[in-house]
């Protein structure tokens, strides 16, 4: 099998350019694409795509972002779960940053609590052995890509009896909030690219159910510039044939079923929770999965239970993050995008997170957007 070259087969601007000559004399209807995942949002602007592409194309930004649509009442869990000494707070990248009602994990951390970023979950074993007398809480995060790596650390723990890890669990699904933006008609949404690393682990087969109850083409799509240009190419080709189908264009790394394994151990560990609430969108069933109950001892939110706040807290009154994830708005409508609101002072967690859509468009194209304020 021969090498991958990125930058010849899926950055290479003759395919690019090809691909949008393609797309402009094909389309022949305006089409809403959703992109769900913030990866893909992050490609469309650090390559310009949009400017290749035909007026008739327009993207609409998804809640596909695990930082960005966790709320508030959650951080201030893991802020709580800080105060004390015996405790350390163990959390993976942008999430110290996102602001929770009144601080966030990264000013704690500056106070002296004991906070620290993981770069794969595996790490928190080291710390644990490390720290015999402390609590190691994992505040777990992500979709269904990150999901199999703590299910498979606490199988880790418990095989190997270390009494010192907990898990305050916060993985969310992909489908039950599309099909809750759907179901609420307030965006106008004609197609889907999915999201391609939370595909390998489900197989496509999850998005069945969203191509066939709203009528709408949902492609499995890579995060290379190639593949999202060769994805709203075959969008195209599905309106101009009637078809509404889920099909895979990320067939180097995708499939239909996914990686029954990771959906094995996951299982094994744990389920659905009846709801989650999501930030800037409300709650959503069955949208989240928490420990089950057999597993209670290792559950952050049972154990410390008496020491967390259980009110749900509103985004700042400014922020439109909410609308940006629903699909009806996106960071240019916000006034205070670029402004009072940016990376190094986040009023909402689009701006936070490396995936939030407001980060791509501030970093990629904070000039161009800032001109239509």
């Amino acid at each position: 099998m021969s090498k991958v070259n990125y930058l010849k087969d899926f950055r290479d601007s003759k395919k690019i350019q090809a691909l949008a000559k393609l797309i402009r004399d094909e389309v022949d209807r305006p089409i809403k694409i959703m992109e769900v995942c913030g990866g893909h949002t992050h490609t469309i602007m650090k390559y310009g795509l949009k400017q290749l592409l035909p007026e008739e194309i327009d993207f609409i930004h998804g809640p596909g972002c695990p930082v960005c649509i966790m709320p508030k009442e959650r951080i201030d869990h893991a802020i709580a779960l800080a105060q004390d000494e015996k405790n350390i707070i163990a959390t993976l990248g942008d999430m110290i940053r996102v602001p929770g009602s009144k601080s966030s994990l990264q000013k704690e951390r500056a106070k002296g609590k004991n906070v620290k970023i993981v770069y794969a979950p595996f790490d928190i074993l080291k710390i644990a052995k490390e720290n015999p007398d402390k609590n190691v809480i994992y505040f777990a995060i992500g979709f269904e890509t990150t999901t199999p790596m703590t299910a498979a650390l606490i199988e880790r723990v418990i095989k190997e009896n270390i009494k010192n890890v907990y898990f305050h669990i916060n993985h969310v699904l992909v489908p039950p909030p599309v099909k809750a933006i759907m179901d609420s008609g307030e965006a106008k949404i004609d197609s889907f690219i999915a999201p391609s690393h939370v595909s390998v682990i489900t197989g496509a087969k999850i998005y069945k159910e969203i191509a066939e109850l709203y009528k709408t083409p949902v492609v499995v799509a890579g995060f290379e510039p190639v593949d999202i240009m060769e994805s709203i190419l075959w969008i195209i080709r599905q309106f101009k044939e009637n078809r509404r189908e889920v099909e895979i264009q990320y067939k180097r790394a995708v499939n239909w079923e996914g990686n029954i394994k990771a959906q094995e151990m996951i299982n094994k560990y744990m389920e659905p929770r009846k709801t989650f609430r999501w930030r800037g969108i409300g709650d959503i069933p069955y949208s989240a999965l928490k420990l089950k109950d057999e597993y209670g001892e290792l559950d952050a939110e049972k154990v410390f239970k008496d020491i967390l706040p259980n009110k749900p807290i509103n985004d700042h009154k400014l922020c439109i993050c909410g609308d940006i994830l629903k699909g009806i708005a996106k960071p240019y409508d916000c006034k205070v995008f670029g402004t009072t609101c940016t990376p190094q002072n986040p009023l909402g967690s689009c701006m936070v997170s490396s995936e939030g859509a407001c980060a791509a468009y501030y970093k990629y194209g904070k000039l161009q957007y800032l001109n239509k304020l």
